[in-house]
């Protein structure tokens, strides 16, 4: 099972990263196509506009007029906007401008000079040399100006539409995975949880009775061990509560939150290696936080857990409770033990990743699930160090902050 939650988890965020390959590859040729199309369209209209140019100067420098050069070349000269100047400055000749045909003749020069401005920051002119047909002579040069057709205007921006369609896509996409990834983590922790619970219901019951009959034999009752065993017990049925209570809306309910870990402290400071030692400080013993004992109880019980496995064989695992600003409480959860790298760090809290050898790897997941979904909170890596030790931090509401 804990092979198929692994390679599931694997698989999708493989399949994020395919997506983003994928989308990436788009984008990138779309852009080279688009760019080599340009490119090509503007030699192209460059083309058009040096044969326009060349066959005004040629239609003016011969005496009869060549019908072909006038209407295949430049009547046909569709495409590009194009102004002729003359060398004294005046415009001599437009082509493909609209002009409205109830403008003046001076609002038409005022826009003709604007989109002659235009030009000039676009192309260099085509400088070319017309004919005086009084003297016959070459003496007159006028100057092509041209700019890009809109046809190359909308594919030069086309690229960044397409861009931004890709990148809508590929976001979209991502947020489906990753919703599917979440739904299929709710419904293995869900299923997960209600199985372990209905499997641990038949032997608490069992050992229920066991206690109730060791609890009427004075040899057995007068040694102590009942009373640990009903420990146990209990537990075990607080483990099972919790369980139960993963999928549905726990009850939050005020407590006294120094109380409560010293609770979970006194429970494991026992079961634990006797060089393990696990402080709780605070500044204040009347801290008040909104939680679900149960719950709360695992996310501290998992953090202990995840501290004694970090020490080894001897150390210390110190528990701190702060006030911070704006109605918030702090809860440090530090270890002298082995730390973490930037790498465990970033992944530390998804499922089915652990440094240990055995496990699930569900432990903090379970954890940052509890803290964040249940109660509002946030848990994160304050800080981490190799062969130093590494501090959680739980950030909850005060319990008047949590009621406003």
């Amino acid at each position: 099972m804990n092979r198929k939650i692994n390679s599931l988890f694997r698989y999708l965020e493989k399949q994020k990263w395919i997506i983003l390959i994928i989308s990436m590859l788009i984008i990138l040729s779309s852009v080279l196509y688009v760019k080599l199309l340009v490119e090509h369209l503007k030699s192209s209209e460059n083309r058009q506009a040096f044969l326009f140019a060349k066959a005004l100067e040629q239609a003016s420098n011969t005496d009869n007029k060549m019908s072909f050069i006038e209407e295949e070349i430049i009547n046909n000269n569709n495409s590009a906007p194009t102004i002729v100047v003359g060398s004294n400055g005046k415009i001599v000749l437009s082509k493909n401008i609209y002009l409205d045909t109830t403008l003046s003749e001076a609002e038409k020069e005022t826009i003709l000079r604007n989109k002659l401005n235009n030009m000039k920051k676009s192309h260099s002119p085509i400088v070319i040399n017309v004919n005086n047909t009084d003297s016959g002579e070459l003496n007159t040069t006028q100057y092509v100006y041209y700019k890009n057709s809109s046809l190359i205007n909308q594919l030069t921006i086309f690229p960044y539409i397409q861009i931004v369609l890709v990148a809508i896509f590929s976001f979209f996409f991502y947020m489906l995975l990753s919703n599917t990834k979440f739904t299929e983590q709710n419904r293995v922790w869900v299923g997960l949880a209600k199985e372990t619970a209905h499997q641990l219901g038949t032997p608490i019951s069992s050992l229920m009775a066991w206690v109730a009959i060791m609890q009427n034999d004075p040899y057995i009752r007068g040694k102590g061990l009942v009373d640990e065993i009903q420990k146990d017990v209990d537990k075990l049925k607080i483990v099972t509560e919790r369980f139960s209570s993963i999928g549905s809306t726990p009850v939050l309910r005020e407590e006294n939150i120094f109380q409560l870990i010293n609770r979970v402290v006194a429970y494991f400071q026992p079961r634990i290696s006797s060089k393990i030692k696990i402080e709780v400080f605070t500044l204040s013993e009347t801290i008040k936080v909104n939680v679900n004992i149960p719950l709360f109880e695992w996310v501290v019980e998992n953090l202990i857990k995840n501290g004694v496995d970090a020490i080894g064989n001897k150390g210390i695992i110190a528990i701190k409770i702060l006030r911070g600003s704006e109605g918030k409480v702090f809860i440090d959860f530090s270890d002298n033990g082995k730390g973490m790298s930037k790498s465990e760090i970033n992944s530390i809290f998804n499922a089915g990743v652990t440094t240990k050898k055995r496990g699930w790897g569900l432990g903090l997941t379970l954890t940052k699930r509890i803290i964040e979904f249940y109660h509002e909170g946030q848990i994160y890596v304050k800080n981490s160090e190799k062969n130093i030790g590494t501090t959680f931090r739980v950030e909850l509401k005060s319990a008047k902050t949590f009621a406003n």
